[in-house]
């Protein structure tokens, strides 16, 4: 049987529990990293303030960090951010393996990608790229990605993990068989998320008052950077225009927006809107418990969205945009959610209206129902039939 090693740019907090996860469940898994930065804590550029994740990220697999010889060292400084040439050797040091690559971003995971096939290792590449975001790109670099993914480094891969339908569409696009395309869908711990959803069930009155919500009050939450490409600005403006007296919009995180949304905040003197800077995965779930409905109005560029599976855990309907790559997979119109027009602000704030005030959705099937599938039960399944 073949061990299964992942390439992850540094420690993350939704892959991590998912190793632990597959080592309980027969897959010997371990982890190699380029980066620390998720563990020592830093400076998020996109939140904008320091982050150190408060879940344990280093427990219950074997993993190994290697050195970053990049001239400039970190995981947010593009291709070249990245660059372990002893991880790169060191894979002709082990024994055959199953090798998990997380994208082709830095010129460590393409070299991996490139390299290890020599060793007679099972290469597997998991990406996030949504076909429906790829065909919206144009231009001589668009070109050129296609043909060397397509005649360089995609001849060089076993199989391809699918995170989704949309990622599916993507390896389909390129040609690539059935049978060299495998379910590993993108999940969060489903188990940790519905055990803090029972034990925040009886507290949930006791965490509004103390943000200053009342019982009787309908919360929207979003939950997320500030940043352009998660568009909370539309959401805030579908607030705007939703105008209910008893609906309060909580927006979870940080980021470079802030001020833009504060100053809109402040023009329409919009009394229960609260911004509550970065919290971390231990607190988050309180947000989770105590909303009514989930709203990710994101653009180009969120090609999952793994915080909408983190809502469904709580049973919770989800308003999702139709370019977010989770959309296809984890709503079902008019069901446990809505997909509106990414951008149209118009058609988010109707999807609002149905949704927490003209109770339109039938719940023929639970969000908690729906992501049952998108679990690290699944992705255990799914990786035994490359390891024996």
């Amino acid at each position: 049987m073949k061990e299964v090693v992942f390439i992850n740019s540094h420690p993350i907090q939704y892959f991590a529990p998912m190793y632990k996860y597959l080592n309980e469940h027969g897959v010997v898994t371990r982890a190699w990293y380029c980066s620390n930065e998720s563990i020592v804590g830093g400076m998020d550029k996109q939140f904008g303030t320091e982050v150190k994740w408060d879940i344990p990220l280093l427990q219950g697999y074997e993993y190994k960090f290697f050195r970053n010889s990049s001239w400039k060292p970190s995981h947010f400084n593009g291709f070249f951010g990245l660059v372990n040439l002893k991880m790169i050797l060191n894979l002709f040091r082990i024994p055959k393996s199953v090798i998990v690559v997380h994208g082709w971003h830095y010129f460590t995971h393409l070299s991996i990608l490139l390299l290890g096939k020599l060793k007679g290792h099972t290469i597997c590449l998991r990406c996030e790229m949504p076909d429906n975001q790829e065909v919206l790109k144009k231009g001589f670099k668009q070109i050129f990605k296609r043909f060397a993914l397509k005649h360089f480094l995609f001849p060089r891969v076993h199989y391809f993990l699918n995170i989704g339908t949309q990622n599916k569409g993507f390896y389909k696009s390129y040609g690539i068989d059935d049978k060299r395309i495998i379910f590993c869908p993108y999940s969060v711990d489903n188990e940790r998320f519905r055990k803090s959803k029972d034990d925040l069930s009886s507290q949930i009155e006791e965490i509004r008052t103390g943000l200053g919500i009342s019982k009787d009050d309908k919360v929207i939450l979003y939950s997320g950077k500030y940043i352009t490409k998660k568009r909370p600005i539309d959401l805030l403006e579908a607030y705007i225009k939703l105008n209910r007296e008893n609906c309060c919009l909580l927006f979870v995180g940080d980021g470079n927006l802030r001020p833009e949304m504060e100053a809109l905040i402040a023009k329409h003197d919009l009394k229960k809107v609260i911004l509550t800077g970065f919290i971390n995965q231990s607190d988050i779930t309180k947000y989770y418990a105590i909303s009514d409905v989930f709203v990710m109005s994101s653009s180009i560029g969120e090609t999952w969205g793994l915080s909408v599976n983190e809502a469904m855990n709580f049973n919770m309907p989800i308003i999702v945009s139709d370019v977010t790559g989770c959309s296809v997979d984890l709503v079902k119109q008019g069901v446990n959610g809505y997909v509106f027009e990414t951008g149209n602000v118009d058609d988010l704030t109707s999807k609002l209206n149905e949704v927490l005030f003209d109770n339109k959705l039938t719940w023929d099937i639970t969000s908690e129902q729906v992501v049952d599938k998108y679990s690290y039960q699944t992705v255990s399944e799914n990786l035994k039939t490359l390891i024996n």
